[in-house]
């Protein structure tokens, strides 16, 4: 059985023109929909804002998820708080750079703003630091397939070589960003959208291999969309089906387009395949257990783990701030490492006691993690709640596998009446969101009731109910939290949004250790 083509939508430079937008994406919906996504590429708010208020209000509702990139001017820089923030409801900025995973398996690359020539970037640009951070995993991965969609705020430089013209454009060969299309060659995304230019250009296929001297891979289809509204009624809408590439056979995913040509994009001179040394990037967690000169490293033991020993894990093919390989890990958060998950202290806790057990690998959720990952996480429940309980307090643990690329195991403690009235808060919070929570069994296991790829939220309460919703479509992404927030839990309404919690790194150092101190009787890990 072939597996479920998904529809989606990209569109170019909203520029605040919302309502038109979403007001022609409801009409699609009705016509040719459903539709499962909409991408936004380009300036997505522009100078005005008077209709945005409106939508995040809640006055107006978008009509699908969307997707969106960053600020590509300074004045536009204070929307954009934090990576995968939640604009709106339905609405989500991606950040500045990365590879987000819808949860059918569909593969997005992303890039936010205009290349700049410093190494750092900033607000509304991109730096070398931020494309080789997209671009190193992928060298280094010999097993790397590509990505189903790259979307970026620039065109790729050059992209119309080997290709028809560029309609109303006489020098195409000023158009966009070198940087852009070196990271378009990298990551041989199967479409790569991207706006700012106030044009519509389809370009044909490129191929991502040569011709006779390399196997037969995926093309790349470029689409430049122009601004929504635009006068010149250019195309700023494009809908296609795509089939995530990691659940196509090779020979269905590699065929070749008969007007395909060859990559427009050149080796760049800041990349060769015999340049690429991955052990200059600085990880936290040493996988391979020496260091560049292949001596014993300082930290091939730490906390009693030996380092060693610890077998090679899955990594995401771009940055990931959960796997413990990444530079991205801020270490100061680390409580405990095991051998195949870790245990960290969460950012903008409800409680200081609030913390995370994750995967050290990338996984994206506990139904999709191998078994020597999900005892671990058994292992690092039972130790919690041995802990807590030794103060008199319940856990709860919950996961949200919506919207998420990397498995995090939410872990707060909760004392005195909580323990005997956190479920009917679940209950009586889902009802007023229209969320069907169903009550499993105690001793099932998750794994043999939800297929892997299939979205949902999962708790585990401490006199040992197991709640579940199967998500369909719209979920409140911080569903748990405010449950927890009740008056009749942790009674904290104003600690709903996490963001109003975060502390300073120096307090975040002192909790973490606090908190190391007392699990380390408890913590199996050390022993």
């Amino acid at each position: 059985m072939s597996a479920k083509s998904l529809k989606v939508l990209a569109c170019g430079d909203v520029e605040g023109r919302f309502s038109q937008i979403f007001n022609r994406v409801s009409a699609i919906q009705k016509k040719s929909g459903p539709f499962d996504l909409l991408l936004c590429v380009g300036d997505f708010f522009g100078d005005n804002d008077t209709e945005w208020k409106d939508y995040k209000s809640g006055k107006l509702k978008v009509p699908i998820a969307t997707l969106i990139l960053g600020a590509t001017n300074d004045r536009q820089a204070s929307y954009y708080t934090e990576d995968g923030q939640e604009m709106c409801e339905n609405v989500t900025y991606l950040g500045k750079k990365g590879t987000y995973t819808e949860s059918s398996g569909l593969q997005i690359a992303y890039l936010s703003g205009l290349e700049s020539s410093s190494e750092e970037g900033d607000n509304s640009h991109f730096g070398r630091k931020d494309t080789t951070g997209l671009t190193l995993p992928v060298i280094a991965d010999t097993k790397y397939k590509g990505v189903d969609i790259l979307i970026t705020s620039q065109w790729p430089k050059n992209v119309q070589k080997y290709a028809s013209a560029i309609e109303g454009i006489e020098d195409g060969d000023q158009l966009g960003s070198e940087a852009v299309a070196e990271v378009a060659r990298i990551l041989q995304p199967r479409y790569h959208f991207a706006g700012l230019s106030g044009i519509f250009y389809e370009r044909q296929p490129y191929r991502n291999h040569k011709v006779i001297a390399e196997s037969s891979r995926h093309a790349t289809r470029f689409i430049g969309l122009a601004k929504v509204g635009n006068k010149q009624k250019k195309k700023f809408l494009y809908a296609f089906n795509v089939v995530p590439l990691n659940k196509m056979e090779s020979a269905e995913l590699n065929k070749t387009p008969q007007d395909s040509t060859e990559c427009p994009f050149p080796m760049s001179r800041f990349w060769s395949s015999n340049q690429i040394d991955d052990t200059d990037t600085q990880f936290f967690y040493n996988m391979s257990g020496k260091n560049k000169q292949g001596s014993k490293h300082k930290s091939d033991f730490k906390d009693g783990v030996d380092r060693k020993k610890q077998k090679k894990q899955p990594q995401a093919t771009g940055p990931c701030w959960f796997c413990l390989g990444s530079p991205e890990v801020e270490k100061h958060l680390v409580v405990s490492v095991g051998t195949e998950c870790y245990v960290a202290l969460a950012k903008g806790g409800l409680v200081p006691e609030h913390v995370l057990i994750l995967p050290i690998g990338h996984h994206q959720s506990t139904v999709s993690s191998p078994q020597d990952v999900r005892d671990e996480i058994d292992q690092y429940k039972s130790c919690l709640k041995k802990c807590f309980k030794d103060q008199g307090k319940g856990v709860v643990f919950f996961e949200r596998n919506f919207r998420t690329q990397h498995l995090q195991i939410q872990v707060v403690p909760i004392g005195g009446s909580a323990i005997q009235e956190v479920k009917d808060t679940f209950m009586e919070c889902a009802e007023s969101e229209s969320i069907s929570l169903d009550e499993i069994p105690k001793h099932s296991d998750l794994k043999q009731i939800i297929p892997v790829g299939v979205p949902y939220f999962y708790a585990e309460l401490p006199l040992g109910d197991k709640l579940l919703h199967r998500i369909s479509k719209n979920f409140p992404l911080q569903f748990g939290r405010e449950v927890l927030c009740e008056s009749g839990v942790l009674n904290m309404p104003e600690r709903a949004d996490w963001k109003n919690c975060k502390i300073s790194k120096e307090d975040e150092t002192t909790m973490t250790a606090d908190f190391k101190a007392m699990f380390k009787p408890y913590d199996f890990s050390l022993l």
